[in-house]
């Protein structure tokens, strides 16, 4: 029996493959019932997902909201809007150069770019999730970190934000404009909660450099190193993400 691929699971779990295929993949499941345990497990995130963002899906978009997804131009949509966008991308399973590595003072944007604009909306989407914040947990989180560096083609890690107060939580895989992107969420005593958000694919060239934007109350502190694109986002003090953002421009500096 030929080998089936983790990312032709995931496609059997969004149900986009054809009659042939899946009938592949259920040969294969009725074979490794722990495959067959995963891909149940991503079929039901994938209903929960249905349940929780259907009712956003359905709602019109505002045509500012709309132009604003694909220009640069500054717009001021409400979050409950902007969040179906990002729920949008959102597919069924859901499952560069910076010169010296130390910590930047940031520019200052005035526009949200695509990364910083994405990683905003997925920060409000899902930091407010009570029972489903992360898709894996950070009990698992060497398997989290391996199975999206696996997704991104490129080695990740998840800072430590310990020294500051913030405890990783989990992440999870989430589908971007530039392809798969990595979430990983934080969460300190208070209950206040960041996320990274990292992507591949460094088409916003004019974004090099360690930037700084907000939004709605939204705090972004973004960057570009290689091929990567980083941004952490959060509903906290502009001088605690500053911090955050420093620390994890160190130690995630390639």
């Amino acid at each position: 029996m030929t080998t089936v691929t983790e990312d032709k699971l995931h496609a059997y779990a969004d149900g986009l493959l054809p009659p042939g295929e899946r009938a592949e993949v259920e040969a294969w499941l009725a074979a490794h019932p722990e495959d067959e345990a995963r891909v149940r497990a991503w079929v039901a995130q994938n209903r929960r997902l249905h349940e929780a963002y259907d009712e956003i899906l359905n709602e019109p978009v505002p045509v500012d909201l709309l132009r604003a997804a694909t220009r640069r131009e500054r717009a001021a949509p409400s979050w409950r809007a902007a969040a179906a966008i990002v729920a949008a991308l959102i597919t069924g399973g859901v499952g560069y150069g910076i010169g010296v590595k130390t910590a930047a003072t940031p520019q200052p944007s005035l526009t949200l770019t695509p990364l910083s604009r994405e990683a905003a909306l997925a920060h409000v989407v899902f930091s407010p999730e009570i029972r489903h914040p992360v898709e894996v947990e950070a009990r698992h989180a060497d398997h989290l970190v391996a199975w999206l560096s696996k997704r991104l083609g490129s080695q990740l890690s998840a800072p430590d934000f310990s020294a500051l107060g913030f405890q990783l939580l989990g992440g999870r895989l989430l589908s971007g404009s530039a392809g798969p992107v990595a979430q990983f969420m934080y969460e300190d005593a208070a209950g206040h909660r960041v996320t990274l958000y990292v992507r591949r694919d460094a088409r916003d060239r004019g974004e090099t450099g360690f930037r700084h934007a907000r939004e709605d109350g939204v705090e972004v502190f973004y960057w570009i190193d290689g091929d990567m694109g980083y941004a952490l986002s959060g509903q906290v003090e502009r001088a605690v993400m500053q911090r955050l953002a420093d620390t994890a421009y160190r130690q995630l500096a390639r």
